[in-house]
């Protein structure tokens, strides 16, 4: 990488009209968040699920809130307390600084399911978060076609075993087991009409911002979701800038390759337009 590469970065954020801020779970790691990339890192985060030989894959399966609820409710409850108390890196108020001097403002579209723009001081209505929100629940018997906020929802988590004790949340209207909003692995029974939503409302903002400039972060290619929307999105412009420390390629038209850590990128392009 050059700096004529983080220079060329900053001349776009300078001149952009409005910005898409699209996230991956790379975001996240400057903020302290773990790093799920493999099952090695995945149990460098969990090291009871190493013991058991578990991968991430298997354990984001929905079937286990039915087959196993204090094993399920262990992992997304510890990750619900984990983000709750997570600030995020300086990074996202950047990103929000940059946006609040645009004419557009800011859209962020993220496959991230922890609340972290949010929680940063991005508006609600600004946030598509494509795979659902921990912050949010359903009824795992789906009892009614129904998302609801987490709001004071405490589970408690033995960290030694990762399993959760009981009480268990539960679905305010049935009474039974309710389950994170968040689309895992194989997953039939996620509700998505809030993520829907929220996509919808970023189409219609898009269709008045064609030549946003798009700011990718952290997103990998084993889940594509967020570069795809990336290089949709940055099509015919090239007013792409991809921010990967591990895959910075940019193969399907132009854009800008930076291979850093996202806080680093987006220092470095700050100290810039300064």
């Amino acid at each position: 990488m050059s700096e004529a590469e983080l220079a060329r970065a900053a001349e776009l954020i300078a001149g952009a009209d409005a910005l898409l801020v699209c996230a991956g779970a790379g975001m996240g790691v400057d903020s302290g968040l773990p790093d799920f990339r493999g099952d090695e890192g995945f149990w460098r985060a969990y090291p009871p699920y190493a013991r058991l030989g578990i991968s991430f894959v298997e354990l984001a399966d929905p079937d286990h809130f039915a087959s196993d609820p204090e094993l399920a409710w262990g992992f997304y409850g510890h990750r619900l307390g984990l983000y709750r108390e997570t600030v995020p890196h300086h990074g996202f108020h950047l990103l929000r600084e940059w946006g609040a001097r645009t004419a557009g403002g800011a859209w962020v579209f993220t496959s991230n399911v922890d609340g972290q723009f949010q929680r940063a001081g991005f508006p609600a209505d600004r946030v598509a978060e494509v795979h659902g929100s921990i912050h949010h629940l359903q009824c795992l018997e789906r009892c009614r076609e129904e998302i609801w906020p987490a709001g004071d929802v405490e589970v408690e988590v033995d960290e030694a075993s990762m399993r959760a004790r009981r009480p268990l949340p539960a679905c305010p209207e049935c009474g039974g087991l309710a389950r994170p909003n968040i689309l895992m692995f194989g997953d039939y029974d996620w509700l998505g009409q809030r993520s829907q939503r929220q996509l919808d409302r970023l189409q219609e903002w898009r269709r008045d911002h064609r030549a946003a400039v798009v700011l990718e972060l952290g997103a990998g290619t084993a889940v594509p979701t967020v570069r795809r929307q990336a290089e949709l999105a940055s099509a015919g412009t090239g007013a792409l800038i991809r921010i990967n420390p591990r895959e910075p390629e940019v193969r399907h038209g132009r854009g800008i390759e930076l291979p850093l850590p996202a806080l680093d990128a987006l220092s470095r392009i700050a100290e810039l337009l300064r």
